[in-house]
């Protein structure tokens, strides 16, 4: 009779990693030194910058323009790109055209250029512009042919509303790069199945093919909000004074105390973004179910694995 001898005990010892401890001490010593330069240095006057963010114009320019115009210009931006997306990924080769063109002219023109002229090239160059059929007044010599209507771009040039407009527009080209990556990331197949079971291309986006895009998509445009929370301090140029940015140099100015004016515009910029990336973190979530080795993999696959164990009883 064969006998096998078994294996002792294995007394397993854990790789120990002096270096981390080296490291942890440095970056606990560097923090703080950090903390007591904020709590000992007067320069900072965290008495004032508390004062400031309570201000009441701050605040008006934190929802009016900042919260506001984010929320505008990316429901703008995100429908625009899906729409540019689904052109650059049609057959025809006019609306792959138009897309492209848009998307180049868009991302090549910097938010601050394009925001100081619609803000204040477009108002000079069509004060007024007429809606209506084009060269009819031309042709026909008279001033109402085939008109529909008319837009006073001079009052609209100077507020919130171009502002949106302008952003969402170039945030739309950088949203269809997006969608579009997105889209492609999805297997050539699930379109396929749908249009075997009878699904019309527009419906087979919607229940198909934009629910698992998702899950590439969603990230990138968390970037992209909170780039924009970022970016509309840029709707000074257009001009826009109910915005936060401007309205915390404007306490600058007039009080002198231009730093702690600052550091509380950059804590409410901090406090939004913040906000943003917890959402984000959710959204990625529940998009992600299923993928990756992620908590909801790891559920969706034990959950599996109960079904196929358990079996049909």
């Amino acid at each position: 009779m064969m006998t096998t001898d078994r294996p002792g005990e294995i007394d397993a010892r854990p790789v120990r990693h002096p270096w981390r401890w080296v490291a942890l001490a440095i970056i606990a010593v560097l923090v703080a030194m950090m903390i007591s330069s904020f709590v000992t240095n007067p320069r900072w006057d965290w008495g004032f910058v508390g004062t400031v963010m309570n201000y009441k114009p701050v605040l008006q320019g934190l929802v009016q323009g900042t919260i506001v115009g984010t929320i505008g210009a990316m429901i703008i931006g995100i429908l625009g790109g899906v729409i540019l997306a689904i052109m650059r990924l049609s057959e025809n080769p006019v609306l792959r055209g138009v897309a492209f063109i848009y998307t180049w002219f868009f991302r090549a023109i910097p938010r601050l250029v394009l925001l100081v002229m619609l803000g204040a090239g477009v108002a000079v160059l069509y004060p007024k512009l007429d809606i209506g059929f084009p060269f009819a007044q031309q042709i026909l010599g008279m001033d109402n042919a085939l008109m529909i209507g008319t837009i006073n771009v001079s009052k609209l040039s100077n507020g919130i509303i171009v502002g949106i407009i302008g952003l969402g527009l170039s945030e739309a080209a950088y949203m269809a790069e997006i969608a579009r990556a997105g889209i492609q990331s999805v297997d050539p197949g699930q379109a396929e199945a749908a249009k075997a079971l009878g699904m019309s291309n527009g419906k087979a986006m919607r229940r198909i093919i934009l629910p698992q895009a998702m899950r590439v998509i969603v990230p990138p445009t968390g970037n992209e909000t909170i780039a924009m929370v970022k970016d509309t301090s840029l709707l000074s140029a257009v001009p826009v004074t109910m915005e936060l940015w401007f309205q915390v140099e404007q306490v600058a100015n007039q009080t002198y105390r231009i730093v702690p004016a600052f550091v509380a515009g950059v804590i409410w910029y901090l406090i939004i973004c913040s906000i943003l990336m917890v959402g984000q973190s959710y959204l990625e979530r529940y998009f992600g179910r299923g993928f990756g080795t992620g908590p909801a993999a790891g559920a969706t696959k034990s959950r599996l694995r109960l079904n196929f164990i358990g079996g049909d009883h």
